[in-house]
């Protein structure tokens, strides 16, 4: 009956989630719900601040190191079988027989997954959840989500942990007293994936400002990089704009080569004026030297005229 319950609750949780996703548009906000998120956040980060971490620094002081390695290697192995799953809706068939490789290694020769032996075998661990199955098949995130206890998230990734919630082979044990060992192992993995991320935390604190804002672009880019496999798409936007500013800059050098040839052919127009004025000036002197040619021409005319009139008086006053 609980059962039942609890699978009717996640059921809904899928259709609200599908009807947000569908409803809401993300194009040029991935936050639409800030508010009610970052109220969500605080909710966590004071949960986390009075309760997980005080309990994950004991668990980290307490804990062997090969044990601690053990246990997060033990609940990564529980975690291949989600991984196998998603491979196949995938359709990464090379994958999925790489990682059910590795879930029958280390869950056989590995102790249930306490000692990674498959990655000596070059068999390597991968990360697939439904969540980036539905991303590979072309449905969007939607919009960003913090859930409560859970951490970041989005409506895609919301939908997809109720799917893998029906992957988990700790879903379908049954009896009383089982049931309260899955619920201890849901307890000690997130005590124990807190720990691990004390490295991570200070990173977070020595480098962001606004630490909601940095978690979120982180686990969106994340989110991303992985549903394309660790090639994603560039932004169209960005490469529209990146040819922009190249063909700016040839309109640019188009536009000053023209002045300069418009310079040079000014340069050129005024030289010519220049020596259209040089050979005026040149004209106007030769012009100069041949009238003052002219006049002494009729002045030696006139002198031979008036010796030609004084040599015939004198004639004239011999006879």
């Amino acid at each position: 009956m609980q059962n039942a319950m609890y699978y009717k609750s996640v059921l809904g949780l899928l259709l609200l989630s599908g009807l947000i996703s569908g409803c809401a548009t993300t194009a040029n906000n991935p936050d639409p719900f800030e508010k009610f998120n970052r109220g969500v956040y605080a909710f966590n980060d004071g949960i986390d601040k009075v309760v997980l971490k005080p309990v994950a620094e004991t668990y980290k002081a307490i804990t062997p190191e090969p044990v601690d390695k053990g246990v997060t290697n033990f609940f990564s192995n529980l975690d291949d079988v989600i991984v196998v799953a998603n491979d196949l809706l995938q359709l990464k068939f090379k994958q999925a027989a790489s990682d059910a490789g590795r879930l029958l290694l280390n869950s056989t020769v590995g102790l249930l997954g306490f000692v990674d032996v498959a990655s000596e075998f070059y068999l390597p661990k991968h990360e697939e959840d439904f969540g980036q199955t539905l991303g590979y098949w072309g449905i969007g995130s939607g919009p960003y989500l913090v859930l409560p206890f859970l951490g970041p998230s989005s409506v895609r990734d919301t939908v997809g942990r109720g799917a893998d919630f029906f992957l988990d082979p700790r879903t379908y044990a049954t009896g009383e007293k089982v049931r309260y060992v899955i619920i201890g192992t849901g307890g000690v993995k997130a005590i124990d994936t807190r720990a691990d991320l004390f490295g991570a935390e200070k990173i977070l604190d020595a480098a962001a400002l606004d630490k909601y804002s940095y978690i979120r672009d982180a686990y969106l880019a994340r989110r991303n990089y992985l549903v394309y496999d660790g090639d994603p798409p560039q932004d169209d936007d960005d490469d529209d704009d990146f040819f922009d500013d190249e063909d700016d800059e040839e309109d640019d050098e188009e536009d000053e080569e023209g002045n300069d040839d418009e310079d040079d052919g000014d340069n050129e127009g005024d030289d010519e004026e220049e020596d259209e004025e040089g050979d005026d000036d040149e004209d106007d002197g030769d012009n100069d030297r041949d009238d003052d040619e002219e006049d002494d021409d009729e002045e030696d005319e006139e002198g031979d005229d008036d010796e030609d009139d004084d040599e015939t008086s004198n004639d004239e006053a011999a006879s």
